[in-house]
């Protein structure tokens, strides 16, 4: 093995263990659920310590730590956004310009729902050694009917290979011989499998139990079609994507493939109490699904910026976003904070503030729901539950820091001062400078 000293430079790495710094003067929303607190939070390398009361801090102050006083800031855990796409296609520059801006706007780690794996794969290590600035990176592989392989962005992401004949985009038959796929997909190391589209249900089950033997998390389309969303629930899978296909449970005729989908009757959904939606939505609780939401997309100017036509059919999915995500969280549905799509480059703040926004505005969660959807929610849809989406003793030293309350008001997350992402420490001064 070569010297690591002859390797990359890592300016943004971790510290080593010993290396202890304590975090004194905040109140404290830690995730778990207790009530916000004044508190000091003690890092050692990459890992929290201890919490302590910031009465009983300078007693407990291990010799020689290094004291960060955070001067009457909030501190929540390290916010996640559990739908990004940073290679489709591949475009090295730009992601990691969404990465370094994400990480100074608090966010520790992602959910990268299908890409080009061999580009995500490095920025995922780039990122976890500190080559470059950037939350953790989760991502998937995905695997649909060999019907989808003939989406373009199947092609981007697999260019100078074949789409549906590489680990990381898997096309599926009932003949594939599926241990051997999941093993593939294992290789690649991702985090996930996310079954995408034309499938029916049969194979939907059959990938997630392969995938749960082999204890691979499965990250899935509300509807994949020809399964709809209720046989996605009922196949196991951990987590389901974009709120507004669960309207397809209403379908009054069968789902066929993923390019025709049946019109969906917003009158009817929009009101918020469909009697099918709420029986999905309870067997979806029983089952402890986590709902990706991805509500705020469509009222993204990615989503409402093609002209008057493509504008009605936003403002009517956005209506039906709203309605469906505000039923669920009713429901008792755990809720993540994805996004899928991003804010402009020359935008400070990235999307996952609007999907906050929009969570609490329009869908009935407070800031501390929307907040631990964000957080403790966000690392449970991305599998990593026992490692990130809390400020407790023996998680990933991951929080944010803001100079107003953002249980308060979510609009607040735009004060963003530090985000501590592994231990090391990200000031949004230094992002504000181009630093």
């Amino acid at each position: 093995m070569p010297d690591e000293s002859h390797g990359a430079p890592t300016p943004y790495a971790p510290p080593p263990p010993g290396a202890v710094t304590v975090y004194r003067g905040a109140t404290v929303f830690d995730g778990t659920g207790r009530p916000p607190r004044r508190a000091a939070i003690v890092v050692d390398g990459e890992r929290i310590r201890q919490v302590v009361a910031e009465a009983d801090a300078a007693a407990l102050l291990p010799d020689g730590a290094e004291t960060v006083d955070l001067d009457g800031r909030y501190v929540t855990p390290g916010l996640i956004d559990a739908h990004q796409h940073l290679a489709t296609p591949p475009d090295r520059p730009r992601a990691e310009a969404v990465l370094r801006r994400l990480v100074h706007s608090g966010v520790t780690a992602i959910r990268d729902m299908a890409d080009d794996v061999r580009q995500i794969g490095d920025l995922a290590r780039a990122t976890l050694v500190g080559e470059i600035p950037g939350p953790d990176i989760h991502y998937a592989a995905l695997m649909a009917g060999p019907s989808f392989f003939d989406d373009v962005r199947t092609h981007q992401v697999t260019r100078g290979a074949v789409a549906g004949q590489v680990p990381w985009m898997q096309a599926v038959t009932p003949a594939t011989d599926l241990p051997i796929a999941v093993a593939l997909a294992r290789g690649t190391h991702a985090s996930a499998i996310k079954v995408y589209a034309d499938l029916d249900a049969a194979t939907v089950a059959a990938i997630t139990a392969e995938a749960h033997r082999q204890s691979v998390p499965v990250w899935a389309h509300a509807a994949v079609f020809p399964a709809g969303p209720r046989e996605v629930v009922e196949a196991g899978v951990d987590t389901v994507s974009h709120v507004t296909l669960l309207a397809h449970a209403c379908a009054a005729q069968p789902l066929t493939t993923y390019r025709d989908k049946p019109p969906v009757d917003h009158v009817r959904l929009t009101a918020g109490n469909d009697p099918v939606i709420e029986d999905l939505l309870a067997l979806m609780r029983r089952s402890g699904t986590v709902l990706d939401a991805t509500a705020a997309l469509w009222a993204s100017a990615e989503m409402t910026g093609g002209g008057p036509e493509a504008a009605e059919r936003a403002r009517q999915n956005s209506d039906l976003a709203a309605a469906l995500t505000a039923q669920a969280h009713r429901a008792g549905v755990p809720i993540a904070t994805g996004t899928d799509y991003e804010t402009p480059p020359d935008d400070p703040f990235p999307a996952l503030y609007e999907e906050l926004a929009f969570l609490v505005d329009r869908c009935g969660l407070t800031p501390a729901d929307a907040l631990r959807s964000a957080t403790a929610v966000g690392a449970r849809s991305a599998g990593a539950e026992q490692l990130r989406g809390t400020v407790e003793a023996g998680r990933l030293a991951d929080f944010a820091v803001f100079d107003e309350d953002p249980l308060q008001d979510v609009k607040h997350l735009r004060t963003v001062h530090l985000t501590v992402k592994r231990g090391r420490r990200h000031a949004r001064a230094d992002f504000e400078a181009g630093r």
